[in-house]
């Protein structure tokens, strides 16, 4: 029904193999690109191209790029983010293990496009599938000449090495990123300067994610015109990989285009909700996001018409919540993990997340009080006030289950029990 991009080589049961990456194309963009276009026009095509952010924020890639100051020092680094710590968000796990060479095809391009030598895939503690593999397909990019020194014969040389986390959510924050690879505790730090003046090791380092980094190849094979045309809408550019999981028949990792509506990945791509389930809310851009209603089972699935309703794409994780399901015991549920995943750095998120949790820990089990909600609605207010983007994502589940859900959430005061005892998420 639509063309798959990033999920063109994938396989049922086992990576694509580089022959097979070759045989569709792979690694052309980089042969034409080292021969015909200057790191700077690369940038170009990228902006051009309207490529987003893919893991989570949406700041338009060409133009992170191109904030590397071309006067800037040396040597320059990529950080490519696979953490995906953050519940239900598990596409660039399935993405690396159908196509490892897009991602360093990719990484090499990026590397190319700001003068990098070097890069780090940052991979979280429990990936260590994904280390096997890439760490087995870079040896091979290196023996075909993709990687390494003077690649494919020209005077441009790059690395990439995998770098193991220590894991955290918070390592998935791109400056924490950066600390932890430097071996350094991995608290968020403000800019400026920002990491593309001074990142790792006071050098210019650009963070990108894995889905981000796997469309360059196709774009700079087929052209910015031809990627914004995948969109469904206007100013939607590309397909995403959209992650389903919860109450639906066939939960999974699917390639969609920008702009698809909610209803149809749920109902036609997922299989719709399971036998006797009716839809009560999803969570449409992974835990960090805002409840959505069954008034907006329609919205297009992408940056701009999920903003103008206040909700995010996210990384466009979403999960789906049936009429069965206790949404105080499901919020509580994020909020422990959100607590537990604070690095602690800065007061709001330190103190206000265990507080938050308490609160709907005594709400889920009968023990709340009707003068709960104003403190729940004031610490989320004061999450905002924190040093990084970790404590307002962890608020935004629970204010839209207080804007949203609040007579349930009184339900549970009334009748000092969950009415959902047997299906509790707490």
């Amino acid at each position: 029904m639509y063309p798959r991009v990033l999920f063109q080589n994938r396989k049922p049961d086992r990576i694509a193999t580089l022959d097979e990456y070759r045989q569709n194309g792979g690694y052309r963009a980089l042969e034409r690109v080292l021969k015909e276009h200057s790191p700077r026009e690369v940038c170009r095509i990228i902006e051009a191209s309207d490529l987003r952010g893919r893991g989570g924020a949406g700041f338009p890639a060409g133009k992170k790029w191109l904030a590397v100051p071309e006067d800037g020092a040396y040597p320059r680094y990529l950080a490519a983010n696979a953490d995906e710590m953050e519940p239900g968000t598990f596409k660039d796990r399935v993405l690396i293990h159908a196509d490892p060479h897009l991602i360093l095809e990719g990484m090499t391009l990026a590397g190319y496009s700001f003068g990098a030598s070097k890069a780090f895939l940052f991979v979280r503690p429990s990936y260590e599938g994904i280390v096997r593999i890439m760490e087995r397909e870079i040896g091979i990019a290196q023996r075909a000449g993709y990687l390494g020194k003077n690649i494919l014969g020209t005077d441009f040389s790059f690395e990439i090495v995998v770098h193991r986390s220590g894991g955290r959510y918070i390592c998935g924050e791109a400056t924490a990123l950066l600390n932890a690879i430097m071996g350094k505790r991995p608290n968020p730090t403000k800019p400026p300067p920002y990491p593309t003046v001074k990142g790792l090791w006071e050098r210019p380092t650009v963070v990108n994610n894995v889905e981000t980094l796997a469309n360059v190849p196709h774009i700079l094979r087929n052209g910015p015109e031809w990627f914004k045309g995948l969109g469904l809408k206007e100013k939607t550019a590309g397909t995403k990989l959209f992650c389903v999981s919860g109450k639906v028949n066939r939960p999974g990792c699917y390639e969609l285009p920008m702009g698809v509506p909610l209803s149809e990945i749920i109902e036609e791509h997922a299989g719709g909700l399971q036998p006797g389930s009716e839809l009560k809310a999803v969570l449409p851009g992974g835990a960090s996001t805002r409840f959505l209603t069954p008034d907006h089972y329609h919205v297009p699935m992408d940056f701009d018409d999920l903003g103008a309703i206040g909700h995010r794409l996210g990384t466009a994780a979403i999960m789906v919540f049936d009429r069965n399901t206790c949404l105080v015991g499901a919020t509580l549920n994020l909020t422990r993990f959100f607590a537990r995943e604070s690095c602690g750095w800065c007061t709001p998120c330190r103190e206000g997340l265990p507080y938050l949790r308490e609160l709907l820990d005594r709400i889920e089990n009968g023990e709340g009080k009707e003068e709960y909600l104003p403190l729940i609605r004031t610490m989320c207010a004061q999450l905002w006030n924190s040093y990084c983007a970790l404590a307002p994502g962890a608020a935004s589940p629970i204010e839209s289950l207080l804007s949203f859900f609040e007579d349930e959430v009184r339900e549970h005061i009334v009748q000092k029990r969950c009415p959902f005892p047997s299906v509790s998420g707490s």
